[in-house]
This record gives structure tokens, sequence and C-alpha cells, in this order.
């Protein structure tokens, strides 16, 4: 018998506890979160076993159907499942579709969104003032073009116009307000909206909001407006939302022969607007060129760089009448765009192109690409003397090639030479005449001229400015330790017209201040006078024999008077300014204020004297005592002297 122990704890029987009992107890136990990661490893568990179950019906089903579609094939009477999704598609190709175009207009802010996909927003304070246009295709909704008319500004009304009588007909085009749009916006102008549609063109006024979508030689989808309360106020913000039907594709392409050249025609009309008879369904304008032969040509292996931006419209003009031109090599011709832009990439009459990532801001960028492009120029032709360099935004005369042609030997045969120069910086319409004449100018006026690989790759070439110097590349080249003392030749009557009037420093009041009238040969096969003549010592000998047959103008008159220079024919006056050192200008900006030409800065001298025409007379500039031709002052006379304005700089804005 086993030992008693009087200190020992009674037994009890114990009852059983439930298994609920002990799952809630121990559910009471345990902590919150292990509860919460149970809980979600349980559902993760439901979603897979679920996912698996429809993946295992979906592949039954499909097997089910890949069955029947292989039982159908064998049918020779039936149609294979190939040939019924084919028809699915067409179906769905030729039910009607359409566009939702949303439109706002107001004072800070523009957009057009197409089907929810934003394809034009500007926000921008102090930016994009004016009537913004998007051209879209009517088969497919692709925007074709943008451009942005500052209709407040004068001649941009114009600008609008001309591009919209571009655009072919049956495109959709939008048009929205930001800030004002009508200050310059004439009857014109106004009257081509009505023609488009517009029933609120002539109502639009002073800070007026307004918006429109319409199809061009079709009809008007919607035109939204808001008048604006009082003077100082604008419109309310307007909101424009239309439907656009879009049309098959078919009919919205020209029926042109399947040529190589179409072909490159139909790829670009496509998908870019504005181009005018490029894009004619009746009447295309050629894409390709053949220029008239120019017998002895010395410039034909010549390279030519054209220096391009993102101004399409602009660099097709330009080819158009640089390829046109007599003696013009299109594959010497190469276009350089700075940075990518795919408009002007398409160009239809592009040859050669290269494009680069810009470097540097504002001037310094427009001072690298040159560099850039002159570089490229002779490393691509390596064997080339020399480099014929113009701007997108410029025409050429049909004896722009002519010119260079006849002219180019002077660089070899002149060291004094630093280039010739197709631009005569003072020759406008009522200043210039002789087509075969030609001056030395100091200072370097650029707009299509020719440069030596020598000059390029021995001397600027190293010294070019660097990105972060906001020089302008021709002012730079004018500088007295660059340019050395040299010369430059150019025309009488310029071969190049600037007609471009949106840029970096280009706007249209200055457009049409300082490029509009200049003169521009239009006249084919000009015989530049003996070439010998510009030759340093041979125009020294020109130029005082000049002096010496001169008839003194009376200086008791103001040059701003319309008697200044008399109402004769042929004569050759002189007339003295007072200019005290080489960089006194003072007197010459007054004077070409009056004589209604060039006069932000002193341009197209040499040694201190102005040469051009007026009223069908020569007419020499002398500035005394600076220059060396004072010495044909008589004594008697005294130098005209006129104070100076200050410039208000806001006008070229």
């Amino acid at each position: 018998m086993d030992t008693w122990n009087p200190k020992a704890r009674p037994f009890i029987l114990r009852r059983q506890t439930s298994v609920f009992f002990m799952s809630k107890h121990y559910w009471r136990q345990v902590p919150g979160k292990r509860v919460l990661s149970r809980i979600c490893q349980l559902v993760l568990l439901i979603i897979l076993m679920v996912t698996v179950v429809i993946n295992v019906l979906f592949i039954l089903d499909t097997s089910r159907k890949l069955q029947q579609e292989s039982a159908e094939s064998d049918d020779p009477g039936g149609i294979s499942g190939a040939e019924k999704r084919y028809n699915s598609l067409r179906l769905q190709e030729s039910l009607p579709k359409t566009l939702t175009i949303e439109v706002v207009s107001s004072q800070s802010k523009v957009s057009v969104s197409v089907d929810g996909a934003t394809i034009l927003e500007d926000a921008e304070d102090n930016k994009g003032r004016g009537i913004h246009v998007l051209v879209l295709n009517q088969a497919t909704g692709s925007v074709m073009a943008q451009r942005m008319f500052d209709t407040y500004s004068p001649h941009e009304d114009e600008a609008m116009s001309l591009f919209l009588n571009m655009v072919s007909d049956g495109r959709i085009i939008i048009f929205t307000i930001k800030d004002e749009g009508t200050f310059q916006m004439k009857q014109p102008a106004r009257d081509l909206m009505k023609r488009l549609g517009s029933k609120k063109s002539h109502g639009i006024g002073w800070r007026d909001m307004w918006a429109m979508v319409t199809q061009k030689g079709g009809k008007i989808f919607g035109e939204s407006y808001s008048k604006s309360p009082e003077f100082n106020s604008w419109g309310a913000p307007v909101l424009l939302r239309v439907e656009v039907p879009l049309v098959p594709v078919e009919d919205s392409e020209c029926d042109w022969s399947d040529t190589e050249e179409n072909q490159r025609r139909r790829a670009f009309c496509n998908h870019i607007e504005g181009y005018g008879s490029v894009c004619s369904c009746t009447d295309p304008a050629p894409l390709t060129f053949s220029p008239e032969r120019l017998p002895n040509n010395q410039v034909y292996d010549v390279p030519v760089a054209i220096i391009a931006s993102n101004r399409p419209h602009y660099l097709y003009r330009m080819l158009r009448s640089l390829l046109s031109a007599q003696g013009a090599n299109p594959e010497m011709v190469t276009v350089f765009i700075d940075g990518y832009f795919e408009v002007s990439v398409d160009s239809p009459v592009i040859y050669l192109l290269f494009q680069h990532t810009p470097i540097g801001l504002k001037n310094a960028r427009i001072s690298q690409h040159y560099k850039a492009s002159l570089t490229a120029s002779f490393n691509l032709f390596p064997d080339a003397k020399y480099a014929i360099i113009i701007e997108e935004d410029l025409d050429v005369s049909p004896d722009f090639f002519s010119y260079f042609s006849q002219t180019l030997r002077i660089l070899d045969e002149d060291e004094t030479v630093y280039c010739v120069s197709a631009w005569n910086d003072q020759g406008y319409e009522h200043t210039s005449e002789d087509p075969s004449l030609l001056y030395r100018v100091e200072t370097m006026p650029g707009l299509g001229w020719i440069l030596k690989r020598s000059l390029y790759k021995e001397e600027l070439e190293s010294r070019w400015p660097t990105p972060e110097k906001l020089w302008d590349w021709d002012m730079w080249m004018r500088l007295p330790d660059i340019r050395k003392g040299r010369e430059c030749v150019v025309p009488d009557v310029s071969r190049t017209y600037h007609f471009g009037s949106s840029g970096l420093n280009m706007n249209s009041y200055f457009q049409d201040v300082y490029f509009k009238k200049h003169a521009f040969n239009t006249q084919p096969s000009i015989k530049m006078n003996d070439i010998n003549s510009v030759k340093k010592d041979n125009y020294e000998a020109q130029i005082e024999e000049l002096l010496r047959k001169a008839v003194v103008l009376d200086h008791s008159k103001s040059p701003c008077e319309e008697n200044f220079v008399p109402d004769t024919k042929g004569g050759i006056y002189v007339m003295f300014i007072k200019m005290s050192s080489p960089r006194d200008f003072t007197t010459w900006l007054q004077v070409a204020k009056c004589f209604k030409i060039w006069d932000l800065d002193a341009r197209g001298y040499h040694k201190s004297m102005w040469r051009m025409f007026m009223k069908g007379n020569q007419l020499l500039v002398v500035g005394v005592p600076n220059s060396s031709y004072s010495v044909f002052k008589p004594s008697q006379v005294t130098p005209i002297y006129l104070e100076s304005h200050k410039i208000d700089k806001n006008r070229i804005r």
C-alpha cells in the first residue's frame, strides 16, 4: 500500500472541454495581428483556387471552339474562320466613327483634347497670345498641323489667312483664342472665317473668347463665344464640345498616279498640312526640280548648308526657290536641323538631312547650331574649298548661283576679302538700283554667303563662341580681332529675300519695318560688273573717282526733308556727317531713320562711308573726320550733326 500524504491536494475530476470552447479560448489568446494574417492567407487561398478553376474552364472552352473551326474548314463549301474574322474586321471598319473634341478658350489657357487625349495645351504666362489653329486628318483624326498667330500684332491675320488657304479641303480645323486675338484681325481674315462657317467672326472683339471646330469646304461642327463685359476684362472661359464623324481613308486621299514622286507626295500629304499646291489633287506642284544649267558654273560642286529649325513651311518655300535657281546642284544641298522635329524631316524635297541635339540657350543655341553645321559641311565634303551658307527663311534669286559663280574667285585673289554675301544691309527698294554693281563693306552681312574652308578651319572654328556665351554668331564675326581688317563683298541689289516673320529675334512688326521692302533681284543671268573693281586698290580708286565727281548736297537742309536729294536721275551726290571716332554712329543712325533704312546699328559701311542710291542717283555719306575720305569735304561745308533719340526696344518685340 502506498504511503499516504496528508498534505496532498484532493483529486477533482475535470470536465472535458468542448472543441468550440477551446477555439474561443484559443482565439482570445492569439494577438490581433496574427488573426489578420491568418484571414489574408485564407482569402488568397480561395482566390487562387477560383483562378485555377476559371483557367481550366477557359482552356476547355477554347479547345472546343478550335475543334469546331477545324471541322468547318474541312467543309469545302463553308467559310473559313480566318475569312469570318476578316469580314468581322471589315464590318468594324465600315461602322461610322466619331471624334469627341473639346476646346477651351480663356484669358490664361487654351487646350484641345480629342477622345480625352490632350493634343494642345498652352497655359504659360505671357506667351501664346492670339489664335491657335489645329488641323486634323478627317479620316484618322491625327494632328496634321499646329500654328499660333498673334493676331494682336500687325500682319499676323494675313499669315493666318495664307496658312488657311494652303490647307486642303476636307480637313478638320480647330480655332481657339488665348488672351486676345482680334486687335489686328482685319476684315479679309474675318471674311475667311465666315466662309469657313463662323457665325461670330464679324462680332469677335477685344478680349472676347472664341472657339470653333469646322471642316474646310464642309460643315461647321460647333462654335462658342464669350463677350468681354468691359475694356479691362476678358470674356468668360469658353468650353466647346463637339462630335466629329470620320470619313473613310480613301475619301481623304487624292487620286494621284502611282509614281515614285507621288508616293513621296502621298506619304507627306497624308500626315502634314499647310503646303498648298504640294498636296493639290488637281494640279500638284512638282517635288523634283530640273534647274537650268549654268555655263561655266564655278560653284556646282560647292556644298550648300541650309541652317534650319522647326519651321517646315519656311524650309519648303526656301528649298523650292533654291532648287529652282539656275545652276543648282541638289546633291550638294544639305539641311541641318537644330533639334529633332518630324515635320521638318518629312519635307518632300529634302535630299540630305542632318539633325543634332541643341546646345546652349537662345542666341548661344543658334551660334552652336551654325558651328555644328559648318563643321559637318566641310567634313561631309572633304575636298570642298568653300561652302555656301543660307538660312531657311530666305528666298533666293534666279541668279543666286550665277552671282556666287562670278564672284567666287575674289576670295582667292584678294586676301583682304573676308566673305562674299548675297545680302546688302542697306539695299532697300528706294536705296538700290543696279543688280550688276558690287560694294565692299566692313560688316559681315550673312543671309546667304560663301565661306572659305581655310578661314573656317584655321581661324574661326577653334575660336567660335562657347555655349555659355549668349552671343550672336554674326556679331562675333564682325569683331575687329576676328575680322582683322578684312571686308565682305556684297551686291547693290540683294540676291536673297528675308520672308520669315517668326523666330527667336524676329516678329511680324520687325519683318514689316526692316525686311519687307528690301530690294530683291528677280532677273536671271545678270552679268556682274568688272569683278576686279572690288579688289582693294581698285575699289579705293573707284570711290575716290566718285567723290571727285560728286555734287555736295545742301547741308543747310535736314536729311529728313523730301527734297534733300534732288529729283534727278543718274547723278552722283555726297553728304558729310559728323563722326568723331570709328564707333561714333550717332548722326548716321539718325540719317538712317530719315532714309528709312536699317537704323538699329551701323552696318554696310566702308572706311566710315556709306554708299547707296537715292531717287535714281548715287549717294555717298562720309563720316567726318573719322573717314579717310574726309579730305574731299569742301572747307566751307559743316558736317551734318543730328542728336540721337533713344530707340524704344519694345517696338521690335
